[in-house]
């Protein structure tokens, strides 16, 4: 990934321009002093589209799943 640095002033001048970079997939670090404060980046979305029950019977619940816990499992004394 393509990194640009940028001093926190001219941030405040150029944000769109910074969002835009940001969503072409080039990763935007914010400075201040030259020192490293914060880093713009897409947020991933999923590729495609996910579909219930592909994998029924996969995994199984407990009839007593969300039954409360013995008093034994919070005091320790299993």
């Amino acid at each position: 990934m393509l990194t640009k640095t940028v001093d926190i002033q001219e941030a405040q001048t150029n944000l769109k321009e910074l969002l835009s970079l940001a969503l072409k997939g080039i990763e935007v670090v914010l400075t201040e002093g030259g020192i490293p404060l914060v880093r713009l980046a897409p947020i991933a979305s999923p590729t495609k589209q996910r579909t219930a029950g592909l994998h029924a019977g996969a995994i199984w619940t407990s009839d007593d799943f969300d039954e409360p816990l013995p008093d034994e499992f919070w005091t320790g004394n299993l």
